[in-house]
């Protein structure tokens, strides 16, 4: 997927500049090219201000550097080359404090190696000639804002007509001013618009796009029509192929909005799994048990999940991305935590910003336990800030005591806490408590209750039960009966 990013700042003419009448400045030197941009500003009185610009910038300076004897000499050659090298756009020479005219041996210079000369009199001063570029440059970054906004905003408006992705296509080609293709999975054409004189190199790049599997692509013709290639989601084969006369700074960020509207509109196309999800929801409200319609949702045995995002509340689209990052649409977005039921053929690894609790692998018939399972895990999680925590599979000792058996124990045992008002409350603290090694504070996290809370509820939990939570034996035949509960 392209990553989506907001616009560099767009460079400005220098004839911008050279049209401020406040600041008098004057080109004396150099091509008076009208394409000449402006990437920013620098002030340096050094001799060889090579290593301290970064390219595109008007270089500002008083001469002071310069030797008595310069004009006899290589020295202006070697500064102006320098200059050059480092990628200036243009040299502004003051004319005081320190020389009264600018040198002539410059002006050859800037003429021999093609650098445009300004003149800045002495009533201007550097910082106004800096700040002027400032302003236009922040001018042009928020018009390329502005720009990119209402692009996106169109786009997400053709997302939603009836015919979407030939209206996203047709919206893109209109926005960057030259064409936009989507091929298939072949690298055949299925839906375009816009004209271009590059359709067979556009393509070329979508098929080399999808050889390579690459997320994105580009490349420039002989006429200088510029091209780019974006993958559309995840193995799908769908590639978006943008071609246009030019490339703006914003065009990027605009074409991968494209991308992600169109890899929302043609994935569910590709792979089938919407419509198989909806039938699966039409059979389970209308009666079907959930191991009939488990097939239809991509398998037969599943885990379930339960996340809590380390920052703020969960939100949908936080929620969306977890699902599609433990690579499963189904996903339920609750108060606080998210619950995705994922197919048991791949297990679910930590996520960036989230704790996960995972429960044992469970057939459809299962998943209310499951559920459970993720649960208590998640809870875990969060108490021994763990990033995922997985459901034990129950095997090793709690096998040579039959399940029938373990359930009548256990239901003996708690009877005197079922029967109490509070007795969810109470279990709930009394298992998070006992897997947590008696830790009231972790306790207290897991559950996101007071530390005073749960040393009440356990201290009930021992007058219920008339035992010493304290001795392991007792502790050990608890934890027993919780895991049969």
């Amino acid at each position: 997927m392209p990553e989506l990013a907001a616009p560099p700042t767009p460079p400005v003419p220098l004839a911008a500049l050279l049209a401020r009448e406040d600041l008098a400045l004057r080109q004396i030197a150099g091509p008076a090219d009208p394409g000449a941009v402006l990437h920013g500003a620098h002030t340096s009185e050094m001799s060889d201000p090579y290593p301290y610009l970064l390219g595109g910038e008007l270089l500002l300076t008083a001469g002071v550097h310069i030797p008595e004897a310069a004009g006899s000499g290589t020295y202006f050659e070697d500064y102006v080359s320098r200059i050059v090298a480092a990628g200036g756009a243009a040299l502004g020479f003051g004319v005081a404090p320190v020389h009264d005219t600018v040198p002539r041996a410059l002006v050859a210079a800037c003429e021999t190696y093609g650098l445009p000369l300004l003149e800045v009199p002495e009533q201007t001063t550097f910082s106004a000639v800096a700040r002027a570029v400032w302003q236009l440059l922040e001018r042009a970054r928020t018009a390329e804002l502005r720009r990119v906004t209402e692009a996106q905003q169109s786009l997400a408006a053709a997302a939603s007509r009836p015919d979407p992705v030939p209206s996203v296509l047709r919206q893109l080609a209109q926005r960057i001013g030259g064409r936009a293709v989507l091929y298939g999975p072949e690298g055949t054409e299925i839906a375009g618009a816009g004209q271009t004189s590059a359709d067979a190199p556009l393509a070329g790049l979508a098929r080399l796009l999808l050889s390579r599997a690459s997320a994105t692509a580009s490349d420039t013709t002989a006429d200088g029509t510029h091209l780019a290639a974006y993958a559309l989601g995840t193995g799908r084969g769908f590639v978006l192929g943008v071609a246009a006369p030019r490339r703006d700074p914003g065009d990027h960020t605009i074409a991968s909005v494209a991308a992600v509207l169109l890899s929302l509109l043609t994935g569910e196309h590709q792979s089938g799994s919407g419509a198989a999800r909806s039938s699966a929801l039409v059979r389970l409200l209308l009666g079907a048990a959930p191991a009939e319609v488990a097939p239809l949702l991509g398998g037969e045995r599943w885990r379930v999940v339960h996340a809590r995002p380390d920052a703020q509340a969960p939100d949908p689209v936080a929620a969306s991305a977890l699902g599609a990052g433990l690579g499963s649409p189904l996903v339920d977005l609750a108060q606080d935590v998210v619950r995705v039921l994922v197919p048991a053929d791949g297990a679910p690894q930590p996520q960036p910003g989230w704790t996960l609790g995972v429960s044992a692998d469970a057939a459809p018939a299962d998943w209310p336990a499951a559920d459970a399972q993720a649960a208590r895990a998640l809870a875990r999680a969060r108490a021994t800030r763990t990033a995922l925590v997985r459901h034990g599979s129950g095997a090793g000792l709690l096998d040579l005591v039959p399940d029938d058996e373990a359930r009548a124990h256990a239901r003996a045992l708690l009877a005197p806490i079922e029967a109490s008002t509070t007795s969810a409350a109470l279990l709930e603290t009394l298992r998070t408590w006992l897997s947590l090694h008696g830790s009231w504070d972790r306790t207290a996290v897991a559950l996101t209750v007071h530390r005073n809370t749960v040393r009440q509820r356990i201290a009930r939990c021992a007058a219920l039960l008339g035992t010493d939570l304290d001795d392991p034996d007792v502790r050990t035949e608890l934890w027993f009966s919780l895991k049969h509960h």
